[in-house]
């Protein structure tokens, strides 16, 4: 019975390590201990949604014009996305529906798929904040997009959660305000065919989860707050109701499943963990840049984007590989068991502020951008598809060149890459590149990949 007590504290020990806020009270630590799953949430709360009947309220928005300027650079079909960063622009993107939603710190920018505006607003026509996130989802065939409110008054410190009615983004919009009073930037979004989660750096209870039909519809929902951290919400692309999160620690890969509890409400159904045996893990170093001595912020080993596809998990990050930033991506089992995992390193330049996408197929794009002491910051991604040797990635695609040294320091914070929502087979990235200013301008990036 002893050795019993001691192994369950050891494991307990292990998730109090996964989790940034302590877990002393948290029955999540009880239920990895001693084994009782499932996990109730620890607090529930009624979300009641603003409306928006258009995405620029019926033309009374105020306009932010953006863009566009479709071409081919070295093959690939390319267009501008926001021009109006400073150093930190946040750029993501979502695309389904016949359009491309690209968002950035600045505000929100529809397109068609050749590139041409279409509509743009500044974030306070959704309840206002920062660091936005993307995705469309294919089962509800809707967009969704957070927005964190750090400045309030009140101290709420709001996630505003918008999901469209409908897969054109043009028309109607609900957006649900959910409290994160001690919450601080670094907040992650994902979803499942049943749920919306969230989790964010600060204060005891640091995930929630509320019913994606419900926020479709527009109607009042729950919000599951869950104690400590579940992790980084999984962006799921299968026909899965349960939702996962993702947390990595120094030797190992955490993943949690939340499932419904049998009464609409959800619980953690399951933690799986494994030895991760990353060969590469240590926080990537400052990225130099051609004609200055400023560096430039390259991201951080923690993935910013995971995906769920083929009933597989998948995720890049940037990591440091022999003194430079570099950047490995993943294929994980449900289980935690990794299935393949691949580098990406230049003996001189950086490779910083990566995401990936996967499609139908599990062919797998990764985007990026490359800076280095003879170069200026510019776009780039890579490509494998499914048939490929494991492990590998085909050559580096330019989708652009840096015009000038940046002011050093944050840049960027991500990238986006996603699957086309439409016919789930086309890779879209959105990667930022230094304009002739220094400054951080965006550009939009089709790789093709139907059968």
């Amino acid at each position: 019975m002893v050795a019993k007590l001691l192994a369950n504290a050891r494991i307990a020990a292990r998730f109090v390590r996964m989790f940034s806020t302590s877990m002393s009270a948290s029955l999540l630590i009880a239920s990895v201990a001693f084994g009782i799953l499932p996990v109730a949430p620890s607090r529930v709360e009624l979300i009641t949604p603003v409306r928006n009947a258009t995405f620029n309220k019926n033309g009374t928005a105020r306009e932010r014009k953006q863009g566009g300027n479709p071409r081919l650079v070295d093959g690939t079909f390319v267009f501008d996305g926001s021009q109006d960063g400073d150093r930190q622009v946040d750029p993501q993107i979502a695309v389904g529906g016949g359009h491309i939603l690209h968002g950035t710190n600045s505000g929100l920018i529809i397109y068609d798929k050749q590139g041409k505006y279409v509509q743009g607003v500044p974030q306070r026509e959704f309840l206002d904040g920062i660091d936005p996130k993307l995705f469309f989802d294919v089962n509800h065939r809707v967009f969704g997009f957070d927005l964190w409110v750090y400045w309030d008054k009140e101290k709420i410190k709001p996630v505003n959660i918008s999901i469209s009615e409908t897969a054109n983004p043009t028309g109607a919009w609900n957006t649900y305000p959910v409290p994160a009073p001690n919450g601080v930037d670094g907040g992650a979004i994902g979803h499942s065919r049943k749920w919306v989660g969230y989790s964010f750096p600060g204060g005891p209870e640091e995930s929630f989860v509320l019913s994606m039909a419900d926020m479709k519809a527009g109607k009042p929902t729950r919000a599951y707050h869950f104690k400590g951290s579940l992790g980084h919400p999984v962006s799921t692309q299968d026909r899965n109701d349960d939702l996962y999160f993702v947390a990595l620690t120094d030797t190992e890969i955490v993943i949690t499943r939340v499932a419904d509890d049998g009464k609409g409400a959800p619980v953690v159904a399951s933690v799986a963990r494994q030895s991760h045996k990353f060969r590469y893990f240590e926080w990537p170093p400052m990225a130099p840049q051609k004609g200055t001595d400023l560096k430039t912020a390259p991201g951080d080993r923690n993935p910013k984007n995971i995906v769920l596809q083929g009933k597989h998990i998948w995720f890049s990050q940037t990591v440091n590989v022999e003194g430079r930033a570099g950047i490995q991506w993943h294929q994980v089992r449900l289980d935690g068991k990794f299935v393949q995992s691949g580098l990406l390193s230049h003996p001189q330049n950086s490779y910083i502020q990566t995401t990936l996408a996967v499609n139908k197929h599990n062919d797998v794009l990764v985007g990026f951008q490359e800076t280095g002491p003879n170069m200026f910051i510019s776009p780039r991604c890579a490509f494998r598809r499914a048939r490929d040797p494991k492990g590998t990635l085909r050559p580096i695609m330019r989708l652009g060149e840096g015009l000038a040294a940046t002011k050093g320091g944050p840049w960027g914070d991500y990238s986006g890459s996603v699957m086309d929502g439409d016919n789930r087979e086309d890779l879209w990235t959105v990667q930022s590149i230094a304009s002739a200013r220094g400054t951080g301008d965006t550009v939009i990036a089709k790789i093709p990949f139907r059968k």
